[in-house]
């Protein structure tokens, strides 16, 4: 029987407790954790339902694509407990957020609950307690439009990656994966290395100097020479030619012109030109800026920045931080203004409160800009004591946005001076110009940051001269020549790539982060500082979709689906037209079916391949990228030489030149040590892929696997592939096409060749000292200790992936060092297994201790687990990334840590074989 509570139910648990003060004894603030059910995976599909669209999608292509849900084991859970607390309340608050996932969310809730009493839809922009209290008064009706929009965004994702990804598994790597947005992510930075590739550096000179009145001097640079204008890098296009008539200057030409000019030391003034200007201040922030501005200046991913302010927004310091809009409420807009006058003076601000518009079509998407929450903002200084840095950092830049976006314009005058050196034959002119700022206005709060510039020409000189005339004579010295070469476009950053997909139209502003953390972690794309760096294999995956699948990685295509998906948010369009369209094709659209079935023949070979020079291709192998450099004296069948690149080589670095050089190198660490006394073969050290290592060679007539491979149709049925909706990996359709399965019947199976013995250096070992004694201990291993005198189980010495271990049946316990392989004893071995499971390091205390987590409220320690250092707070686990100095990680990195691992969500459970096979056996019995 109801007793007359309320129950709200919110997304994040974070939000509970303030809510819950907020609201009072008369409500109950539960958390939903996010979704409850999504599209299932093929495992959990019905078996009366495999052999449909159901089947492979988890969606009835056939009735209007409807889905087929499911909930994930977490969700049963949550489920249940709510339906509990249902049972005691006479209302029920939907307080999701309020975006498409948020309405999508609270319909899954309705849709679970299926509850009898009275349901409303509560929606606030800021945790603060006028804003929960002004919430629950001003409900309203679930919007199903944006629901369908979420769903339509699922749906077409699915299809989408489950359609396209098998061909990348066939025929370029497996675990490879396709999305309607992360492809076309993917190729924005290849096409930016593309161009970088192609790019012709062009080299000029120009000659540089200072001028000085008196004790006041300035660089000045030449411009002209007996009137023709000088080159700079602007008149220059990407191939390296000359876009206008100007004058190139050599190096002697320069040098000579230098000398000349100091030689006759002083410069006529010639013209002076002023420029007033003015600046306006930036709009507050939306999600994209505000990723791009904590990357510029706080260097912050798109992710971690997204994580920050969702804590920030959670703890009730600023608005909903996923948003399109630069509106600010009345309320926001007061408080800039009182603050702004507060610091800088009545001057500070205009006469009226300035006005920004929204760019997004979608008006109910359009909410607040991100801001600092309540109706007077609390400044950077007064919450330091309550937020960790990178929170404080983060809120300090909205913060100064927020106040700058409501202050007066920045007023400037420009000078712009031109001197002319008289030299023997000809007339030099030179210029500067200096920026005066004659009132700073918004800039004393705040300045954007900006991305890298591209030339001298990008860069504002914004030095101060002096007071000057035309006729004024000047002195000029340090004079100097300078050399100059034009560079390509810089490389794609998380904060330019966020803009540049902003620009284009594709994805949303709420998906940008996981869009560029998915392109990272599929390994299309690496980081070499900021800068994002496209891989070989993300070539090769560009290259298939925009030879088979162009409409689907179309710019303009792929924004049109966002237009389209805002559509049906706004009702304009019904998400069941529109999916036939778009799945089946109609006139001018070929349709997502038709295209994946009639594909045509793909070559993997020449889809893996990069004309290097006339004889040197790059392909990509079994294992990574090689160069194969074919010679043209050898036999037509003749084996070509193949050439590892080195791991951190870019794809535009790879250059004929560079090819050649790596041809040319002697290989590292790859020499003879010796025979093996045993059997008479050559024991070589090599220094591999993964690091040095000791082989012992087999006979010409024992031949080896090919080492680098090439790229074949595999099968892809143990293959996941990624739905970028849901954020994560779900199981593919374990599926092939019916060529694929001709081809792999027709083909005869492989004899396995006998694979070298190899065994992997120790830390502490080098490639050019290790000898053949040394060698043959490593090759032994893993070494026999001895049997177990109570259990018989023979104890073993191995070095593993995750460092040296001790191994007894399915027992294994962790060495402290790789020399104790060859040293430790049995009985030391059996004093080890003594000892509770893995030694003394689980049981001895944490590397490190913190302050509790601001999600969990529990205290986070730095532990050294079985496979390496990890932080945890008793919730969850994060591992410290490979390369990382565990000892250097502090707080702020360990909440990152364990935010980056919650959104990322547990790893999915694989199924053993053996329960498999369990499964079919019921559904026999009842047949």
């Amino acid at each position: 029987m109801a007793h007359g509570k309320k129950l709200v139910i919110v997304e994040s648990p974070t939000k509970m407790k303030s809510i819950q003060g907020y609201l009072g004894d008369g409500y109950e603030v539960l958390s939903s954790v996010g979704h409850i059910r999504d599209l299932a995976d093929r495992k959990a599909i019905p078996a009366e339902l495999k052999k449909t669209s159901v089947g492979k999608y988890s969606i009835d292509i056939e009735n209007g694509f409807a889905p087929f849900y499911v909930e994930s084991d977490r969700g049963k859970k949550t489920v249940a407990e709510l339906k509990r607390a249902l049972k005691t309340s006479d209302e029920l608050l939907l307080a999701t957020d309020e975006d498409r996932e948020g309405e999508a969310i609270a319909w899954h809730l309705l849709e679970a609950l299926k509850p009898k009493v009275p349901v409303r839809r509560m929606v606030f922009h800021e945790i603060t307690k006028d804003a929960i209290q002004a919430a629950v008064g001003n409900t309203r009706e679930l919007d199903l439009d944006l629901v369908d929009a979420q769903e339509t965004r699922r749906i077409l994702d699915r299809l989408y990656g489950w359609d396209v990804s098998p061909v990348l598994w066939l025929k370029v790597q497996q675990g490879l994966s396709a999305g309607r947005v992360q492809s076309a992510a993917t190729r924005l930075v290849v096409d930016r290395e593309r161009e970088r590739m192609a790019f012709v550096s062009a080299s000029y000179w120009d000659v540089q100097a200072h001028a000085a009145k008196q004790s006041d001097a300035f660089g000045i640079q030449l411009v002209r020479l007996a009137g023709a204008a000088i080159a700079r890098g602007g008149d220059f296009d990407d191939r390296g030619a000359l876009k206008k008539a100007v004058v190139i200057l050599d190096e002697a030409r320069a040098r000579a012109l230098a000398e000349e000019v100091a030689a006759v030391g002083a410069a006529t003034v010639t013209a002076l030109e002023s420029k007033p200007g003015t600046r306006r201040p930036y709009a507050p922030f939306t999600t994209s800026t505000m990723q791009q501005e904590a990357g510029r200046k706080l260097s912050m991913s798109a992710k971690q920045a997204m994580s920050v302010a969702q804590r920030l927004y959670e703890k009730g310091f600023i608005t909903y931080m996923r948003t399109d809009s630069v509106a600010l409420s009345t309320q926001a807009v007061q408080a800039a203004r009182e603050q702004a006058v507060q610091l800088y003076g009545p001057k500070a601000v205009p006469l009226n409160p300035r006005v920004y518009k929204s760019k997004s079509k979608n008006a109910q998407e359009a909410h607040e800009a991100i801001r600092p929450s309540g109706e007077h903002f609390r400044t950077p200084s007064s919450v330091s004591g309550s937020l960790d840095r990178d929170e404080q950092r983060l809120y300090d830049l909205i913060w100064k946005r927020t106040v700058a976006s409501q202050m007066s314009d920045a007023t400037y005058e420009t000078t712009t001076v031109t001197l002319a050196v008289t030299l023997s034959e000809e007339v030099a002119e030179f210029t500067a110009s200096g920026t005066v700022y004659t009132f700073k206005g918004f800039l004393e709060a705040y300045e954007e940051g900006r991305d890298e510039k591209r030339s001298d020409a990008d860069k504002q000189n914004d030095q101060a001269l002096p007071q000057l005339a035309v006729g004024d004579i000047l002195a000029v010295r340090d004079v100097e020549p300078k050399g100059h070469a034009t560079t390509p476009k810089p490389r794609y950053t998380e904060a330019s790539l966020v803009k540049a997909l902003e620009e284009k139209g594709i994805g949303r502003p709420s998906t940008f982060a996981s869009i560029i953390d998915t392109i990272l972690g599929r390994g299309y794309v690496t980081k070499r500082g900021q800068a994002l760096v496209p891989s070989w294999i993300a070539f090769s995956v560009v290259r298939l979709l925009e030879q088979h699948f162009t409409e689907l990685v179309d710019y303009d295509f792929t924004a049109g689906l966002e237009d389209d998906l805002d559509a049906i948010a706004r009702g304009e369009q019904k998400r069941v037209d529109w999916l036939k369209e778009f799945y089946f094709g109609s006139e001018g659209h070929t349709g997502l079916r038709n295209i994946v079935e009639n594909v045509g023949e793909i070559d993997a070979r020449e889809l893996n391949s990069t004309r290097i020079a006339d004889n040197v291709t790059l392909r990509i192998g079994r294992y990574g990228p090689y160069l194969e450099i074919v010679d043209p004296t050898a036999a037509p069948d003749a084996t070509p030489r193949r050439v590892n690149i080195p791991e951190d080589l870019a794809p535009d670095e790879l250059t004929a030149a560079k090819a050649q050089e790596l041809i040319d190198a002697p290989v590292a660490g790859d020499r003879v040590l010796g025979e093996n006394p045993e059997n008479g073969r050559l024991i070589v050290v090599k220094d591999g892929r993964y690091g040095p290592y000791v082989q012992e060679e087999l006979p010409a007539d024992e031949p080896t696997p090919d080492a680098a491979g090439e790229t074949t149709a595999v099968e892809a049925t143990a293959v996941t592939a990624e739905d970028e909706a849901a954020g994560g990996a779900a199981a593919g359709p374990a599926t092939k096409k019916p060529a694929a399965k001709k081809a792999a019947a027709k083909k005869p199976a492989k004899t396995a060749a006998p694979k070298p013995r190899t065994a992997s250096l120790f830390a502490s070992m080098s490639v050019d000292t290790i000898d053949i004694d040394t060698a043959l201990r490593l090759l032994s291993l893993p070494r026999v200790l001895g049997a177990d005198p109570e259990t018989g189980e023979v104890i073993t010495a191995q070095n593993g992936r995750y460092g040296p271990y001790l191994k007894k049946g399915a027992d294994s316990r962790s060495l402290d060092a790789e020399q104790q392989l060859f040293d430790i004893t049995l009985e030391e071995a059996l004093e080890r297994y003594k000892l509770p499971k893995y030694g003394a390091k689980r049981a001895s205390s944490a590397l490190k201790e913190f302050e509790a987590d601001p999600v969990s409220g529990k205290a986070i320690k730095l532990r050294d687990g079985r496979f390496g250092p990890y932080v945890t707070d008793g919730e969850t686990n994060a591992t410290v990334p490979r390369g990382e100095d565990a000892m250097a990680v502090d707080f702020a990195r360990a909440v990152q840590l364990l935010a980056d691992k919650r959104a990322k969500g547990p790893a999915p459970k694989r199924r053993p074989v053996a329960k498999k096979a369990t499964t079919r056996k019921p559904a026999a019995k009842k047949k």
